[in-house]
């Protein structure tokens, strides 16, 4: 093998071990949303606090009007702490998304990308259509993939090679669920035992009135219907067990709901022993056409077509016919 062909394989593998952390992280940003000190209840209008029925009543009719939007532009914040990511610390995510079905178009940014990685671009665009997701991974990286700089990952061309029927529905099931779209994340906080009326508050100078309740570990995945399709009962208090020996207690979540009964800003924390994760997003525009075009296949290369090279090259002239 030639200096350069080896050079060639190096810079591959790079980009290889870049897309599948830049999927991680994509994908565990939109399954998850956080809290700052933005926002607080200082905005005017009505001081009363609400009862749980009528608690109950505002949020139902957000879930019932964000649903049915199905869409809608979105900026996300997420910080953890470092003993949680090494270097990591800080992602931003913006653009449009919608949910039912799931699709994006969005840009993430932050230290969580670059993790000190000077060829790490600084900005990845992400799109998700019909469980695909592609990854625009720069300059960089196309040039040591002969031009191509968007990376393809089907989730559902990757559990048919599985060859395991329920290993695949839990694949293409996380898919789907893992967006997390704000009327399932509404559906679910209707589930806190303590939801309750915080005040009124101004967010980015819309007035809205601030919900938040908390939903323990066995709450939420009890609420999650989604788990429904993708675990036994076997394998869901086998994940119980293991949140929770991870010290994760709960998720603390709050919402900021606008007079057009539309959340306008979602906060989830989650506790660990570590620290805490906290994400923020803000919605605009809800029902924005959420329409995505899949880049040029001449511009594209497939993640699992990748791997497969990279392994060939690594077995023995003998186990490789030659």
């Amino acid at each position: 093998m030639t200096a350069v062909s080896i050079r060639g394989d190096q810079g591959r593998k790079r980009v290889a071990g870049a897309v599948l952390a830049t999927a991680l992280l994509c994908t565990g940003a939109v399954a998850c949303q956080g809290s700052d000190s933005d926002g607080k209840a200082k905005g005017t209008g009505s001081g009363e606090t609400q009862s749980r029925s009528q608690v109950t009543e505002v949020i139902t009719a957000a879930y019932e009007k964000t649903a049915k939007a199905k869409s809608a532009k979105v900026e996300m914040t997420m910080t953890a702490p470092k003993s949680m990511g090494g270097a990591s610390s800080d992602m931003k995510m913006s653009g449009v998304m919608g949910w039912d079905p799931t699709v994006m178009d969005m840009t993430m940014s932050g230290s969580a990308l670059t993790d000190g990685d000077p060829d790490a671009p600084e900005k990845v665009r992400m799109l998700w259509l019909d469980n695909v997701m592609y990854m625009d991974m720069g300059a960089v990286a196309a040039k040591d993939m002969d031009g191509k700089q968007w990376a393809k990952m089907d989730l559902n061309a990757i559990a048919e090679q599985v060859g395991d029927e329920k290993a695949a529905k839990q694949l293409t099931g996380g898919l789907d669920s893992m967006n997390q779209d704000p009327a399932q994340q509404l559906a679910m906080l209707l589930d806190s035992p303590n939801l309750k009326h915080v005040g009124p508050a101004k967010v980015d100078g819309v007035q809205t009135q601030r919900y938040q309740g908390r939903l323990s570990v066995k709450e939420m995945m009890e609420s999650n219907k989604g788990l429904d399709e993708m675990l036994g009962k076997s394998e869901r208090e086998e994940l119980l067990k293991g949140i929770e020996k991870a010290g994760i207690k709960g998720y603390d979540t709050e919402v900021w709901v606008n007079e057009d009964d539309y959340p306008v800003r979602m906060d989830i924390d989650i506790k660990s022993p570590e620290g805490t994760m906290k994400t923020s997003q803000k919605f605009t525009e809800y029902g924005a056409a959420a329409k995505v075009t899949p880049p040029p296949a001449g511009k594209t290369f497939d993640l699992m077509d990748m791997f497969k090279g990279l392994e060939d090259l690594g077995k023995p002239e003998s186990d490789s016919g030659v």
